[in-house]
């Protein structure tokens, strides 16, 4: 497989395959959301989209980074959100990176989300693909959280028995995680990093696609016992 690992400044192209990763928070809550029941996320481009959608649809969720917001629900945060009922919902996420690269290629033919709770799940999806380009999103594509999270599931798309721990302590160490631990960042619950590091809770990848003007992303099982 030829895997390109590019921040999201770098795409100069529509790839034919996309993974773009954000295991710091985005894409871990949002496999924690679908995990709490959520029907499909709207992917918003700017924290006035999410309000508006939220505005012209009371009952979806609509969650942002950071500290309570009127007009949204929830916050970016695996910790919290892992207490919500959100049975049959749809959930309106936006966020400062994750949420940014999945708009940055929504021509792809085929867009995953994803990050550690969802790896194996996303390197089955990716199988045979030729050619995959990992959206690095965090810290302008330098992110070691992210690009170790996206290394890893390149080496496991290819059917490589590859240790985990390495790529996860990378995770643990990044400038992301420390951030979280220490409080830098607002909206956060004690367990997100440990949350953010729990490699293959959930047996389904995130597949992202434009439905009509909106991006949604959607859970997609994938037996991984195998």
């Amino acid at each position: 497989m030829d895997a390109r690992f590019l921040g999201i400044g770098e795409l100069t192209e529509v790839p034919a395959v996309a993974v773009v990763v954000d295991v710091m928070r985005a894409f871990t809550v949002a496999a924690w959301a679908f995990a709490r029941g959520a029907e499909r996320i709207v992917l918003a481009g700017s924290l006035d989209d999410a309000l508006a959608l939220k505005a012209g649809h009371p009952d979806w969720v609509a969650l942002k980074d950071g500290p309570p917001a009127p007009g949204f629900d929830a916050v970016n945060s695996p910790g919290m959100l892992r207490s919500l009922d959100l049975g049959g919902r749809t959930v309106v996420q936006k966020t400062t990176a994750g949420t940014v690269g999945a708009l940055a290629v929504k021509d792809a033919p085929l867009v995953l989300c994803a990050s550690f709770v969802v790896a194996e799940a996303t390197a089955r999806v990716l199988g045979a693909s030729e050619s995959v380009t990992f959206v690095v999103t965090g810290e302008d594509g330098r992110a070691d959280e992210d690009l170790a999270c996206a290394e890893y599931i390149a080496l496991r798309a290819t059917g490589a028995a590859t240790e985990a721990a390495g790529f996860l302590r990378r995770a643990a160490e990044s400038r992301a995680a420390g951030e979280l631990a220490q409080g830098v960042r607002q909206g956060v619950h004690p367990d997100d990093v440990a949350l953010c590091l729990e490699l293959d809770r959930f047996p389904y990848a995130m597949v992202a696609a434009l439905e009509g003007s909106l991006m949604v992303l959607r859970p997609h099982a994938v037996d991984t016992s195998a």
